[in-house]
């Protein structure tokens, strides 16, 4: 599989709670595991942690130490190398910096939610464009229940939803993530153009 021009981030900061109200949620361990995992391999460029929290972010160091340089990644390779496309961050702007600095453009911003808005992108429009446009792609995915209005708004295109009509409509993130990288990144099984095996 190619290199993209994709990068991803998992927010925890600005996200809406069951009953609307604004929170920081906590970082969960599965989602560090199985988002690193799925980056790596749709051969994502990196994995963003974004958590203003110091606390969370000494637990989120813990873990990568583990993998990275304890005895996680002695027992399991396949999880150190997935765990080195993740990079920790406090605020969504040091995200951008980043890329900026890595790609010498400011990546198009692209938000992800399970609610219908009225400027979405299709999934075919967008993997299109990612195909066809050779700028830094930057793909937000927010925890809890969901980002807060304004980070969506201050997004460059929405994502439409995985599945908007679905009367179940509560995938967790990592699943989400999974399936939104196979659509963007993924090989065209479904073409008819498809070379059989």
């Amino acid at each position: 599989m190619k290199k993209s021009n994709i990068y991803i981030a998992l927010l925890h900061n600005s996200m809406y709670n069951k009953r609307g109200e604004v929170i920081t949620t906590s970082v969960t361990n599965l989602d560090l595991h199985d988002i690193s995992r799925a980056a790596c391999t749709y051969a994502v460029e990196k994995f963003f942690v974004v958590h203003s929290s110091s606390n969370q972010q000494e637990l989120i160091n813990d873990i990568l130490d583990y993998w990275r340089t304890g005895y996680g990644g002695i027992y399991n390779p396949d999880r150190k190398e997935a765990f080195n496309i993740l990079a920790l961050t406090a605020n969504l702007q040091e995200v951008k910096k980043q890329i900026e600095e890595q790609c010498g453009q400011v990546p198009v911003t692209i938000a992800t939610d399970a609610r219908i808005y009225p400027n979405t992108v299709s999934y075919k429009a967008l993997k299109d464009l990612i195909k066809n446009d050779p700028r830094p792609y930057l793909i937000l995915f927010g925890t809890g229940w969901g980002m807060e209005k304004s980070c969506m708004e201050a997004c460059d295109l929405i994502l439409e939803p995985i599945q908007p009509l679905a009367d179940y409509n509560h995938l967790s993130v990592r699943s989400a993530v999974s399936i939104i990288l196979d659509r963007l990144l993924g090989d065209e099984w479904y073409s008819s153009n498809a070379k059989p095996l």
